[in-house]
């Protein structure tokens, strides 16, 4: 198998910005593009004790390009639906090599409801494909990524985020072991203070534990496969209009083990059609 140690340092779902689930319930059908997109640093790698060290470490850039469909039923108000496409792009450098590509597609259902005006719970399911265009980023595995995810809107306030677990299927490639990818459990959380119309400056919060390898040809675990991550950082959401923002972040962990360290930037473009507009205008 290729890649028994982690090659990036992602945090499932740790590209979402702040009122990433302020959603509305009872409205007309309308449609989204968001694209993220992230760059990381990482010049160090924690080990299986928790310490930094140089060796490890690798630089990559990565994006996901996500088109929404949002809807809700006469017959069933009070909730609101949406099915989702995300197709992820991947650029890595490390060890003196460079490869890229467009990696896994990720699709799949979210569903939501608000037990007041000023809150909104949901769940989201996706599934995400084992292709790519190069098998140094691609899974090579199936796997689901399902979590729930929540908003609270206060006046001059905003708390909003998700957590959830990503079980994964075996990975078999032809003339290597087949190994089983442990589930990894995570949380993001975005705390942002709505100091103008325009602009919102946030804190956001990252959490990610993932179980080792299983190697189902040796019937063992393999060593050191198992990580953790918790990354901090600091960001602005730009409100360009009722139908378009742009959202920039910096994040670096705190606290990992066999993992790279996170020393990323963040940047997210979202823009709305069909006459739906952002929920502070």
């Amino acid at each position: 198998m290729s890649g028994h140690k982690s090659h990036a340092a992602d945090i499932t779902l740790g590209v979402i910005g702040p009122h990433e689930y302020d959603l509305p319930v009872d409205f007309k059908p309308f449609n989204a593009f968001v694209e993220y997109g992230d760059g990381n640093a990482a010049g160090l790698h924690y080990n299986n004790k928790g310490q930094r060290h140089g060796g490890n470490g690798n630089h990559s850039w990565s994006g996901m390009s996500k088109y929404v469909h949002f809807w809700s039923f006469d017959s069933v108000p009070g909730i609101g639906f949406a099915y989702e496409v995300i197709q992820t792009e991947s650029f890595i450098l490390a060890n003196g090599k460079n490869y890229g590509g467009l990696g896994t597609t990720i699709t799949g259902p979210a569903v939501w409801f608000k037990p007041n005006k000023k809150s909104t719970l949901g769940m989201q399911v996706f599934m995400q494909t084992p292709s790519g265009t190069r098998q140094d980023i691609a899974n090579n595995y199936w796997s689901a990524i399902i979590s729930g995810m929540f908003d609270y809107e206060w006046d001059n306030f905003s708390f909003d985020g998700d957590f959830g677990g990503v079980p994964a299927s075996t990975k078999h490639i032809k003339g290597q072991h087949s190994y089983h990818p442990g589930t990894v459990f995570f949380t993001n959380l975005r705390f942002s203070w709505k100091a103008s119309h325009e602009f919102e400056p946030f804190f956001a919060f990252d959490w990610q534990n993932a179980q080792g390898l299983y190697d189902y040809t040796l019937n063992q675990s393999v060593p050191d496969t198992n990580s953790r991550e918790i990354a901090l950082g600091v960001g602005l959401m730009w409100n360009i209009s009722s139908s378009m923002n742009i959202t920039a972040r910096y994040s670096h962990s705190v606290e990992g083990r066999n993992v790279p360290e996170t020393d990323a930037y963040y940047l997210k473009f979202a823009y709305l059609w069909d006459g739906a507009i952002f929920s502070r205008y």
